[in-house]
């Protein structure tokens, strides 16, 4: 039986040289190879207490919204600056090469709720940190953060160590 890992293309070299990039657009690609990676995800689900999913764009939509469609939870978008119709609050972040803003509505999260956050991979952790600080500033809980690949030696991890934090495959190296 394939794995989660079987279906993630890395291609060396890229964005430069000496970087391996783990390509989450094979597991999209292949019906197998996403339903095997929504199933996984999932089952870091089991026995968690939560009443919503936020993920951040874009892929942590792709991966967020067929779990909160399976297990009838809401879905709250965390966007980038700029791309949400209501009234906003919004975290920077730093990035590697700069800084980017997250905005989520301020109304999507009330005092209390259980929020589990999704993306496709974590890196150096800076867009779910934020993410997360978003949902507390709402009034909300982290209960869990999920991620389909981890990028272990970047560090995220360690930025999000207050968390509960479980991913489905993780990749040594940069």
């Amino acid at each position: 039986m394939k794995k989660v890992e079987d279906y993630i293309k890395s291609i060396p070299d890229f964005p430069k040289e000496g970087i391996i990039f783990r390509d989450v657009t094979s597991v999209l690609e292949s019906a197998e190879g996403f339903s095997l990676a929504i199933d996984e995800m999932n089952k870091l689900l089991e026995g968690v207490d939560y009443n919503l999913i936020a993920g951040a764009e874009s892929r942590g939509f792709i991966f967020g919204a067929p779990l909160a469609y399976m297990n009838k939870k809401g879905f709250i978008p965390i966007r980038k600056k700029g791309k949400l119709p209501r009234e906003t609050v919004e975290k920077s972040y730093d990035l590697e090469y700069g800084s980017a803003t997250i905005e989520i509505h301020k109304d999507a999260i009330k005092p209390g709720d259980k929020v589990v956050l999704v993306d496709d991979l974590i890196a150096t952790g800076g867009t779910i940190e934020a993410a997360a600080k978003l949902v507390e500033e709402l009034g909300g809980e982290v209960v869990k953060i999920i991620f389909l690949i981890e990028l272990v030696d970047l560090g995220g991890r360690k930025v999000l160590a207050d968390y509960d934090v479980a991913s489905i495959v993780c990749f040594e190296g940069e």
